[in-house]
């Protein structure tokens, strides 16, 4: 595939080197990669993506769009994609030959998140909605009476992302308050960030909420006797120790820039 486009024969040469990279076992013990990219290695997500492209984008563009009846479109992100048609024959039509495609080239898509759905602003009581890139997809009435897509934080990250806040909390819990606090605040800005779109600000706020839960009862974890109640505690983190709210700017302007990790 890279040779297709490109003709430099040492940088094609330094790429197979790359995909016979071995894995590094324990006990310094080398195991060689038969197929694939090396686990682990940083050149093996720009390759897999390279792969994809001509794999999926490509094919989705040259050969897809001249098979159907009526319009279509695909938004991809690494490896996930959403692909859309006019008519429900040319998605059942690209659903088959895309599993078909995929296996020609020695991918499988996932089961669990590969769907079909009626997604249409005519028949929202019919509807279905879509998970993509954290976010669950859905179409509504705004309050002007105007058909909108909503998107707002999935279930599955929602609770992930809970999930690894608590654990960090927990594992940082002894540090002094003034340094965990702002360690906390610089996670939450970057999900913040993500996260932050219209229509999501209910989301975040629970997030917030959830948050302070979570830091008050590992704060009275320190010690075998409670150090102080809700109340107090929720007034010592306002006046002191304030922990980073949801911006509301970035909903009026739809900003999306770190990714929270």
């Amino acid at each position: 595939m890279l040779a297709h486009d490109i003709a430099d024969k040492p940088f094609l040469k330094l790429i197979n080197k790359w995909l016979k990279t071995g894995i590094m076992k324990e006990e310094n013990i080398i195991e060689k990669s038969l197929k694939g990219t090396p686990q682990g290695g940083v050149i093996s997500p720009i390759l897999a993506n390279i792969y994809l492209y001509y794999v999926l984008d490509i094919w989705f563009e040259k050969v897809v769009k001249s098979h159907v009846k009526g319009e279509s479109m695909m938004i991809s992100y690494a490896d996930d994609f959403v692909c859309a048609f006019r008519y429900k024959r040319d998605a059942e039509k690209f659903m088959v030959a895309l599993e078909k495609r995929f296996n020609k080239f020695g991918l499988e898509l996932a089961k669990e998140k590969t769907k079909l759905i009626k997604f249409s602003r005519f028949s929202k009581d019919r509807n279905g909605e879509f998970d993509f890139l954290g976010f669950t997809f859905r179409w509504r009435i705004s309050s002007k009476g105007k058909d909108i897509i909503t998107h707002t934080t999935s279930k599955n990250k929602f609770k992930s992302s809970v999930q690894k806040i608590k654990k960090w909390i927990k594992e940082n819990r002894n540090n002094r308050l003034r340094s965990l606090i702002d360690l906390l605040n610089i996670k939450l800005k970057g999900y913040y960030n993500y996260y932050g779109v219209i229509g999501n600000y209910k989301m975040l706020e629970k997030m917030n909420l959830i948050v302070k839960r979570l830091l008050y009862k590992w704060m009275n974890r320190r010690s075998q006797r409670r150090s102080f109640n809700w109340k107090e505690f929720s007034k010592k983190l306002k006046e002191r120790y304030p922990i980073q709210r949801p911006f509301t700017e970035s909903l009026d302007k739809q900003m999306v820039i770190n990714i929270y990790a």
